[in-house]
């Protein structure tokens, strides 16, 4: 299996007062390098969809691209480059903003994908989905291309005119936390410091 990994860095982030959100740091590091680290053993090609602050991603080493679509359309603008631009026949979906993630999230989804045939696999937790995490067939562009020419913007309703699977990552639920504001940075270093402090 051949996966090429696409991390969503393309928002606004209003939330975390307008400051490119990959770039917001945890410990002194940037939430973009723990995504990063995260996926090196899991894809093998990494792809950053960025629409603000171009040279300091591209100076982590790989390629950037901007959305194609103007006005910020969403992560499905991303996952659209991801597939267009992807080496591989499997393309791998995550967020900039959870440094988390599941060390297997690749290879569990490509389990799953397999088994049941499918066009895209999601990761879900404890009963609630999390459709920016997903790894889909690199085919599955054009149906994504009429969504997005269409007016439509939700991952979810895109994922489900495929033929979808869900994939359970209950016992790891906390790797699908993402960070929107300050104090959620603030809140989980403070939690990684108290774990390194006591393990």
């Amino acid at each position: 299996m051949s996966v090429t990994a696409i991390i969503l860095a393309g928002g606004r982030a209003t939330r975390m007062g307008g400051a490119d959100k990959g770039l917001a740091l945890l410990n002194k590091k940037p939430l973009v390098t723990y995504v990063i680290q995260r996926l090196q053993s899991q894809a093998d090609e990494i792809i950053i969809n960025a629409n603000r602050e171009i040279n300091t991603y591209k100076v982590l080493g790989y390629t950037v691209l901007q959305d194609e679509i103007a006005d910020y359309a969403g992560p499905l603008a991303g996952i659209q480059l991801g597939l267009k631009h992807a080496s591989n026949d499997y393309v791998l979906t995550v967020p900039c903003d959870s440094p988390l993630l599941p060390l297997n999230l690749a290879s569990k989804l490509h389990k799953a994908l397999t088994q049941h045939n499918a066009d895209c696999a999601v990761a879900m937790s404890s009963g609630n989905t999390h459709p920016v995490f997903c790894l889909c067939k690199k085919t599955a562009l054009p149906t994504l291309d009429n969504y997005l020419a269409r007016g439509g913007r939700k991952v979810s309703e895109w994922q489900k005119s495929l033929n979808h699977v869900y994939v359970d990552f209950s016992e790891c639920d906390e790797a699908f936390i993402n960070l929107n504001t300050p104090e959620d940075l603030s809140q989980l270093a403070a939690k990684l410091e108290y774990t390194n402090n006591h393990d």
